[in-house]
């Protein structure tokens, strides 16, 4: 494994970045990727998916102002971004919530050849020259997730042997596409909004075959995208890019209600509930807005007692 990858425990990912659910302003993008290097954070996420290659353009630019040898920088592969030949001039990438033009569309490609071509890519439009961890990325979208993961995994491996990244991974919500990224031996498993506070169907065989091959896990969408994200979860809050099921908004308020007893707030809880797992190396989490990460990384470091997640267990809150 690639026991010579130091992955901080706190990172961010730039999906916000990339115009997810808005447009973020070039200045407010540039702020929150200062706010978080100022808070110490030294590991950052990116995708060409994230606003149709918006987020790694605007990442890179602010990564170059920065030494290499200071941080961390993963991407990820398996959606190339070809020219929309289609596209009226108007239409934004709003299928898929992203706030930016349609001039190009998505192409799954998880061959080697296509792995590579992404990471090439990749890097022009960030204007670096490498990237530390290069992800597969949702490979279940192509169709064939044991095909797609098979190929794309032997693309990862390559690229590591000439030493061209430093670590393989595959990033996807779906508990099969990364039972089957352990199975490949991939360094790191990017777990996204599956070891949860609120849901954790990660923890039936994902985290137990990481345990065994030595894999790490990146801990993302630990906020269920936005139901754990407050104190006072709402009707109208998000859960995994939706509105929330009414169970789960019981759930969460139940848990609320548990950590309140205990003087922690519900986001707190929610960005160290994985660590409490051997294979976490890291937590990813992202926003558009700067104070909102500084109280993220305030989130992390604050003390929680034991006795809170013994609690929530015996309330059959969490296993």
């Amino acid at each position: 494994m690639a026991e010579a990858l130091v992955l901080p425990e706190l990172g961010f990912g730039t999906a916000n970045v990339g115009n997810l659910l808005g447009v973020l302003p070039d200045e407010q993008a540039h702020a929150v990727l200062d706010a978080a290097w100022e808070a110490g954070i030294r590991y950052f996420d990116t995708a060409p998916h994230y606003g149709l290659g918006l987020a790694e353009r605007r990442l890179g630019a602010f990564l170059r102002s920065k030494p290499r040898g200071d941080y961390v920088v993963s991407t990820k592969a398996g959606r190339l971004l070809v020219p929309d030949r289609d596209w009226d001039g108007e239409s934004l990438d709003l299928g898929d919530a992203y706030h930016v033009p349609a001039s190009t569309r998505r192409q799954w490609d998880f061959t080697p050849d296509g792995v590579r071509r992404s990471l090439d890519e990749s890097l022009e439009r960030m204007g670096l020259d490498d990237v530390d961890l290069l992800y597969l990325h949702d490979p279940e979208g192509s169709g064939d997730a044991t095909a797609a993961i098979a190929s794309g995994a032997e693309g990862l491996h390559a690229l590591k042997a000439e030493g061209r990244i430093a670590a393989t991974g595959l990033g996807s919500m779906t508990t099969r596409s990364l039972e089957l990224g352990a199975e490949a031996w991939l360094d790191v498993l990017m777990v996204a909004g599956r070891l949860t506070l609120a849901d954790q169907p990660a923890l039936a065989r994902v985290v137990p075959l990481c345990a065994v091959n030595g894999t790490r896990i990146v801990a993302a969408s630990v906020f269920n995208s936005g139901v754990l994200a407050t104190d006072d979860p709402g009707e109208d809050a998000l859960y995994q890019y939706g509105s929330v099921p009414p169970e789960v908004l019981e759930k969460v308020r139940r848990i609320r209600a548990v950590c309140r007893s205990f003087g922690v707030s519900l986001p707190a809880a929610a960005l160290q509930y994985p660590r409490r797992f051997t294979p976490v190396a890291c937590v990813v989490t992202g926003t558009g807005d700067p104070d909102q990460l500084r109280q993220n990384v305030a989130h992390a470091t604050v003390t929680i007692p034991e006795a809170l997640w013994d609690a929530l267990a015996q309330e059959g809150l969490i296993p």
